[in-house]
């Protein structure tokens, strides 16, 4: 897909998914705020001592704004000194820390009101800051899901067909489509960006105005991340998700840490055993390249894009660049059956996306009402 053919129409939903031959169960997300439980698994817990709070908070249908303004007020402290790991969604009962000074302590007791409620408060030695998160997790009622005539199966038989193989196979770890803004505006801004940087002289580029600096972060990584999913496409339908090739880059699924492959042998095991995965690229000046074959196809994305590394390196402040795993791992995997539809439960590392996993099940399914910016707009 070329830059001047993006549709506004664009969606995850017409990326290739792992279980493309397998029938969908459709069906409808958040009906209610508790058909959607989020709960934040953080990095670290507070420790009892130190001069801030460690707000443990759950609420209900508020956004994310709304629940700082609200906080700043009801402890009488500036909205700087609210520390998160991340974004939670709107639509939903999540549950996170927020991290407020210790001198807020007495007025505790005014937080709670009919959608926030204060779970636990635990002294810690400083201020939670964004990114120190490890993953969330989700419990997910699907309403209204269908069988597949055809089959004759059952839908929750169909949706644990499903989960079986992705406990298996993975999922493509796509950025959601609320990474891109209402109709891809934001992903535009940043393809604009990118692709207009071309035509610029050697010369500094001008800094963006401070009330321009955040959207212009916001629209570049849509930008990086709309580049990542071509990438992960692409190697999807080539057959190539699971298959470890020379020159890749990897990740340690224990530790995190990146390198590349030299030797073929060793490392297919080690990605066979879940032991490491896949990466694909957010572009930049500061990350890990490919070599041989994935460098070429890396670079093939670029320039069916328009865009060139020097684009990056104009807005190296904004686009520092990183590698992205290809592919999630979802040990915990449940579905069973409710009153009300079927119940999806599993963890996700920080910065991927529930509604991605939830489109493997669905395909066609109403993923219109999804889960706004989450850890992923902090990670990179």
């Amino acid at each position: 897909m070329s830059i001047p053919d993006l549709q506004p129409e664009f969606s995850v939903a017409d990326l290739p998914q792992i279980t493309a031959d397998m029938p969908g169960i459709s069906g409808m997300l958040k009906s209610r705020p508790d058909d959607f439980i989020v709960e934040e698994i953080p990095t670290y817990l507070p420790c009892g001592e130190g001069d801030h709070l460690f707000l443990w908070i759950e609420k209900r249908g508020v956004p994310a704004d709304q629940l700082g303004r609200h906080l700043a007020n009801v402890l009488r402290i500036k909205p700087r000194d609210l520390g998160t790991a991340g974004i939670k969604d709107t639509h939903a009962v999540t549950r996170q820390f927020v991290s407020v000074p210790r001198q807020a302590e007495e007025r505790l007791s005014a937080i709670e009101n009919d959608r926030i409620r204060l779970l636990n408060a635990t002294p810690h030695r400083n201020k939670l800051k964004t990114g120190h998160l490890k993953g969330n997790r989700f419990s997910i009622l699907l309403r209204d899901a269908h069988c597949d005539e055809e089959t004759g199966d059952g839908v929750l038989s169909q949706a644990q067909a499903i989960a079986e193989r992705l406990r298996k196979t993975g999922v493509p770890n796509y950025y959601g489509l609320q990474r891109f803004g209402n109709k891809n505006s934001t992903l535009k801004l940043g393809l604009k960006l990118l692709t207009d940087a071309r035509s610029e002289s050697d010369g500094p580029r001008e800094a963006a105005k401070p009330n321009r600096r955040f959207l212009h972060r916001l629209a570049l990584s849509a930008g990086q991340s709309w580049l990542f999913n071509q990438v992960l496409a692409e190697r999807l339908n080539e057959g190539l998700l699971h298959q470890v090739l020379l020159g890749d880059v990897m990740q340690v699924c224990a530790s995190g840490g990146l390198f590349d492959v030299r030797d073929l042998a060793i490392e297919q095991p080690r990605f066979d055993a879940y032991e490491t995965v896949l990466t694909g690229p957010m572009f930049g000046p500061k990350m890990k390249p490919t070599l041989h074959e994935p460098a070429i196809r890396e670079q093939r994305v670029l320039n069916a894009a328009g865009i060139t590394m020097d684009a990056f390196r104009r807005f190296g402040d904004l686009t520092s660049g990183t590698r992205r795993p290809l592919l999630i791992w979802l040990n915990d995997l449940q579905v069973g059956s409710s009153a009300d539809g079927l119940r999806f439960e599993f963890s996700l590392p920080s910065g991927a996306y529930a509604t991605v996993v939830l489109q493997e099940f669905m395909k066609f399914g109403d993923l219109n009402r999804n889960e706004p910016s989450p850890e992923s707009e902090q990670e990179e």
